[in-house]
């Protein structure tokens, strides 16, 4: 955190967690998970998916809410103004909007979403509440894009976030690690795969 940051007293409390904690997997899908894809190709994505699998079994374990999102689209209409044309090409029955397998439970929920962020024009929020949830741990790809909105909105609907730092991946370190850094001064924790595990594992029952 840059001195600057620190002497206008950004970060200097944690968020903590809550009683009831959900995990929301922003966009482990196939289209940037994939090699098979263009956008799917980067070796920070790819280390993120690793980490993030741990967790998401201890969380299982735990009997906590997991929450999947993906991006799709099924008319040129819903695609609006992104600057990827190439995301186009990802509709609701594609591969490319598919959950990578190893990271999918059977127990788990899986949202479609049209705009960056996991609670943006989706039920996210809704669902959270019905269970119960006070508490978001975020995982996912891209941190820069999807992540980083999904944490913020989080924060908005007044959720404790936290974000699974290295289980969060982008085509290059350098935006994920700018962005990582922002969003620990403002709105969120950062904790590591592992000690999300350790965490998950004092819940089992």
């Amino acid at each position: 955190m840059g001195d600057q940051f620190s002497a206008a007293g950004y970060g200097v409390t944690s968020v903590g967690w809550g009683e009831r904690p959900a995990i929301v997997a922003v966009d482990f899908q196939l289209a940037f998970c994939d090699p098979a894809f263009a956008t799917g190709r980067s070796d920070h994505i790819a280390s993120a998916v690793a980490n993030a699998e741990g967790v998401l079994i201890a969380g299982r374990a735990a009997g906590i809410p997991i929450v999947h999102t993906a991006v799709a689209w099924s008319h040129d209409d819903e695609f609006t103004n992104w600057k990827v044309p190439s995301l186009r090409d990802i509709t609701p029955d594609s591969p490319a909007a598919s959950t990578l397998p190893q990271l999918w439970g059977d127990s788990d929920i899986y949202l479609l979403k049209q705009y960056p962020s996991a609670f943006f024009g989706t039920p996210l929020s809704t669902i959270l509440r019905h269970r119960g949830v006070d508490t978001v741990l975020i995982m996912g790809v891209t941190t820069s894009g999807c992540v980083r909105a999904s944490i913020i909105d989080s924060f908005s609907y007044g959720f404790k976030t936290i974000v699974v730092e290295d289980s969060c991946g982008d085509q290059e370190a350098g935006p994920h690690e700018d962005n990582m850094r922002d969003v620990s001064r403002r709105y969120a924790d950062l904790i590591s795969s592992a000690d999300a595990v350790s965490r998950l594992e004092s819940l089992s029952p």
